[in-house]
Protein backbone atom coordinates (compact mmCIF):
# COMPACT_ATOMS: atom_id res chain seq x y z
CA UNK A 1 0.00 0.00 0.00
CA UNK A 2 1.26 2.72 -0.96
CA UNK A 3 -0.03 6.51 0.04
CA UNK A 4 1.35 10.44 -0.15
CA UNK A 5 0.91 13.98 -1.79
CA UNK A 6 2.82 15.63 -4.07
CA UNK A 7 6.07 14.45 -5.89
CA UNK A 8 6.59 11.65 -2.95
CA UNK A 9 4.53 8.35 -2.46
CA UNK A 10 4.93 6.80 0.99
CA UNK A 11 4.72 2.92 1.29
CA UNK A 12 3.09 1.15 3.73
CA UNK A 13 3.89 -2.25 3.10
CA UNK A 14 4.50 -3.80 6.65
CA UNK A 15 0.96 -4.37 8.15
CA UNK A 16 1.94 -2.22 11.08
CA UNK A 17 2.14 1.12 11.91
CA UNK A 18 5.33 1.34 13.80
CA UNK A 19 6.93 -1.24 11.52
CA UNK A 20 6.25 1.91 8.74
CA UNK A 21 7.46 4.24 10.65
CA UNK A 22 10.99 2.16 10.93
CA UNK A 23 10.73 1.75 7.21
CA UNK A 24 10.84 6.05 6.88
CA UNK A 25 14.75 5.71 8.30
CA UNK A 26 18.27 6.05 6.35
CA UNK A 27 18.03 1.75 6.66
CA UNK A 28 14.51 1.43 5.43
CA UNK A 29 14.74 -0.38 2.31
CA UNK A 30 15.08 2.69 -0.13
CA UNK A 31 17.84 1.84 -3.10
CA UNK A 32 19.44 4.60 -2.09
CA UNK A 33 19.48 4.87 1.66
CA UNK A 34 18.68 8.35 2.92
CA UNK A 35 16.80 9.60 5.65
CA UNK A 36 12.61 10.26 4.46
CA UNK A 37 11.81 12.26 7.53
CA UNK A 38 14.03 14.47 6.17
CA UNK A 39 12.22 18.06 7.77
CA UNK A 40 9.01 19.21 9.81
CA UNK A 41 7.14 19.00 6.63
CA UNK A 42 7.97 15.84 5.69
CA UNK A 43 7.03 14.46 8.94
CA UNK A 44 3.78 16.41 9.26
CA UNK A 45 2.92 14.62 5.61
CA UNK A 46 4.06 11.14 6.88
CA UNK A 47 1.45 11.57 9.42
CA UNK A 48 -1.49 12.44 6.74
CA UNK A 49 -0.48 9.56 4.74
CA UNK A 50 -0.48 7.18 7.73
CA UNK A 51 -3.70 8.40 8.81
CA UNK A 52 -2.65 8.82 11.97
CA UNK A 53 -4.68 12.48 11.49
CA UNK A 54 -7.18 12.80 9.27
CA UNK A 55 -6.30 14.92 5.55
CA UNK A 56 -6.49 18.89 6.48
CA UNK A 57 -5.90 18.52 10.13
CA UNK A 58 -3.20 21.67 10.88
CA UNK A 59 -0.30 20.90 12.92
CA UNK A 60 0.51 24.63 13.78
CA UNK A 61 2.58 23.19 16.93
CA UNK A 62 4.84 20.75 14.66
CA UNK A 63 8.35 21.76 15.03
CA UNK A 64 12.11 19.97 14.91
CA UNK A 65 11.72 18.66 18.37
CA UNK A 66 8.56 16.60 16.65
CA UNK A 67 11.27 15.36 14.26
CA UNK A 68 13.59 14.89 16.78
CA UNK A 69 11.11 12.20 19.08
CA UNK A 70 9.57 10.73 16.21
CA UNK A 71 13.26 9.68 15.22
CA UNK A 72 14.12 8.16 18.32
CA UNK A 73 10.92 6.47 18.67
CA UNK A 74 11.60 5.13 15.04
CA UNK A 75 15.29 4.03 16.67
CA UNK A 76 13.79 2.33 19.92
CA UNK A 77 11.52 0.32 17.77
CA UNK A 78 13.89 -0.83 15.41
CA UNK A 79 16.37 -1.54 18.04
CA UNK A 80 13.39 -3.74 19.70
CA UNK A 81 12.45 -5.54 16.62
CA UNK A 82 15.59 -6.23 15.76
CA UNK A 83 16.00 -7.77 18.75
CA UNK A 84 13.33 -9.68 18.41
CA UNK A 85 14.63 -11.46 15.29
CA UNK A 86 17.87 -12.23 16.75
CA UNK A 87 16.33 -14.05 19.75
CA UNK A 88 14.47 -16.16 17.17
CA UNK A 89 17.89 -16.55 15.60
CA UNK A 90 19.43 -17.37 18.83
CA UNK A 91 21.98 -14.43 19.00
CA UNK A 92 22.88 -12.10 21.18
CA UNK A 93 22.09 -11.70 25.13
CA UNK A 94 18.16 -12.24 25.55
CA UNK A 95 18.39 -10.20 28.76
CA UNK A 96 19.59 -7.13 26.72
CA UNK A 97 18.04 -7.79 23.63
CA UNK A 98 14.74 -7.53 25.41
CA UNK A 99 15.22 -3.99 26.70
CA UNK A 100 17.02 -2.82 23.67
CA UNK A 101 20.15 -1.40 25.84
CA UNK A 102 21.79 0.92 23.76
CA UNK A 103 24.50 3.27 24.53
CA UNK A 104 21.69 5.70 24.92
CA UNK A 105 19.54 4.22 27.57
CA UNK A 106 16.94 1.47 27.53
CA UNK A 107 14.29 1.72 24.28
CA UNK A 108 11.62 -0.43 25.75
CA UNK A 109 11.51 2.07 28.83
CA UNK A 110 11.47 5.17 26.27
CA UNK A 111 8.85 3.00 24.36
CA UNK A 112 6.44 1.99 27.60
CA UNK A 113 6.81 5.75 28.88
CA UNK A 114 5.73 7.14 25.56
CA UNK A 115 2.94 4.62 24.91
CA UNK A 116 1.55 5.78 28.22
CA UNK A 117 0.48 8.97 27.00
CA UNK A 118 -3.37 9.82 25.66
CA UNK A 119 -3.77 9.23 21.91
CA UNK A 120 -6.17 12.06 19.97
CA UNK A 121 -9.26 11.53 20.89
CA UNK A 122 -11.20 10.96 17.39
CA UNK A 123 -14.64 12.98 16.33
CA UNK A 124 -17.52 11.78 14.24
CA UNK A 125 -18.38 15.00 11.56
CA UNK A 126 -20.84 15.41 9.17
CA UNK A 127 -18.94 16.50 6.06
CA UNK A 128 -19.78 17.58 2.46
CA UNK A 129 -23.29 15.92 1.13
CA UNK A 130 -23.33 14.75 4.78
CA UNK A 131 -21.67 12.02 5.08
CA UNK A 132 -19.55 11.26 8.15
CA UNK A 133 -15.90 12.04 8.26
CA UNK A 134 -13.07 11.41 10.90
CA UNK A 135 -11.76 14.67 12.63
CA UNK A 136 -9.93 14.85 16.03
CA UNK A 137 -11.35 16.14 18.93
CA UNK A 138 -8.69 19.25 19.46
CA UNK A 139 -5.35 19.91 17.40
CA UNK A 140 -3.28 16.59 18.33
CA UNK A 141 0.26 17.47 20.25
CA UNK A 142 3.20 15.08 19.40
CA UNK A 143 3.01 13.23 22.43
CA UNK A 144 -0.26 11.86 21.80
CA UNK A 145 0.42 10.97 17.96
CA UNK A 146 3.71 9.52 19.36
CA UNK A 147 1.83 7.34 21.68
CA UNK A 148 -0.15 6.18 18.81
CA UNK A 149 3.13 4.26 17.37
CA UNK A 150 4.68 3.57 20.79
CA UNK A 151 1.15 1.57 21.95
CA UNK A 152 1.21 -0.38 18.19
CA UNK A 153 4.58 -1.43 18.86
CA UNK A 154 3.84 -2.41 22.58
CA UNK A 155 0.91 -4.50 21.09
CA UNK A 156 3.23 -6.01 18.75
CA UNK A 157 6.01 -6.73 20.83
CA UNK A 158 3.43 -8.55 23.26
CA UNK A 159 1.41 -10.61 21.13
CA UNK A 160 3.17 -14.16 20.19
CA UNK A 161 1.15 -14.63 17.21
CA UNK A 162 2.03 -11.33 15.77
CA UNK A 163 5.72 -11.73 17.23
CA UNK A 164 6.22 -14.65 15.23
CA UNK A 165 5.13 -13.32 12.04
CA UNK A 166 7.91 -10.81 12.45
CA UNK A 167 10.45 -11.04 9.37
CA UNK A 168 13.47 -8.53 7.76
CA UNK A 169 12.69 -8.79 3.62
CA UNK A 170 15.06 -10.70 1.80
CA UNK A 171 15.41 -8.42 -1.25
CA UNK A 172 19.31 -7.67 -1.49
CA UNK A 173 18.63 -3.82 -1.54
CA UNK A 174 15.99 -3.82 1.24
CA UNK A 175 15.75 -3.72 4.77
CA UNK A 176 12.35 -3.68 5.92
CA UNK A 177 10.94 -5.14 8.76
CA UNK A 178 7.42 -6.63 7.90
CA UNK A 179 4.52 -8.91 8.94
CA UNK A 180 4.15 -12.24 7.71
CA UNK A 181 0.70 -13.29 7.32
CA UNK A 182 0.70 -15.00 4.02
CA UNK A 183 -0.58 -18.38 4.20
CA UNK A 184 1.70 -21.24 5.15
CA UNK A 185 3.91 -17.67 6.33
CA UNK A 186 6.22 -17.97 3.20
CA UNK A 187 6.51 -14.25 2.19
CA UNK A 188 9.96 -13.11 1.45
CA UNK A 189 9.48 -9.56 0.77
CA UNK A 190 7.99 -6.61 2.37
CA UNK A 191 6.30 -5.92 -1.16
CA UNK A 192 5.75 -8.26 -4.05
CA UNK A 193 5.65 -5.43 -6.55
CA UNK A 194 8.89 -3.82 -5.20
CA UNK A 195 11.04 -6.03 -3.60
CA UNK A 196 9.32 -9.47 -5.14
CA UNK A 197 9.57 -7.59 -8.86
CA UNK A 198 12.94 -6.62 -8.17
CA UNK A 199 14.50 -9.78 -7.26
CA UNK A 200 12.60 -11.93 -10.35
CA UNK A 201 13.78 -8.92 -12.64
CA UNK A 202 17.61 -9.62 -11.45
CA UNK A 203 16.85 -13.18 -11.65
CA UNK A 204 15.30 -13.20 -15.29
CA UNK A 205 18.76 -10.77 -16.07
CA UNK A 206 21.05 -13.69 -14.60
CA UNK A 207 19.36 -16.40 -16.87
CA UNK A 208 19.86 -14.14 -19.59
CA UNK A 209 23.29 -13.87 -18.85
CA UNK A 210 23.66 -18.02 -18.31
CA UNK A 211 22.35 -18.26 -21.21
CA UNK A 212 24.33 -16.27 -23.09
CA UNK A 213 27.70 -17.63 -21.83
CA UNK A 214 26.48 -21.27 -23.01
Amino acid sequence: MAAGRGAYVWRFDSGRICLDLVATGPAGGTPRAREQLDGPGRLADWLTAARLVPPGTVLNALDATWLTRFRQLRADVDRLMSAQLALREGQGDPAAAQLGRSGDGNALDRVNSLAAEAPPGPRAVRGEGGALVRTLSAEPGCAGLLAVVARDAVDLLTDPVARGALRRCAGGACHRLYLDTSRGGRRRWCSGEVCGNRERVARHRRRRISAKEI
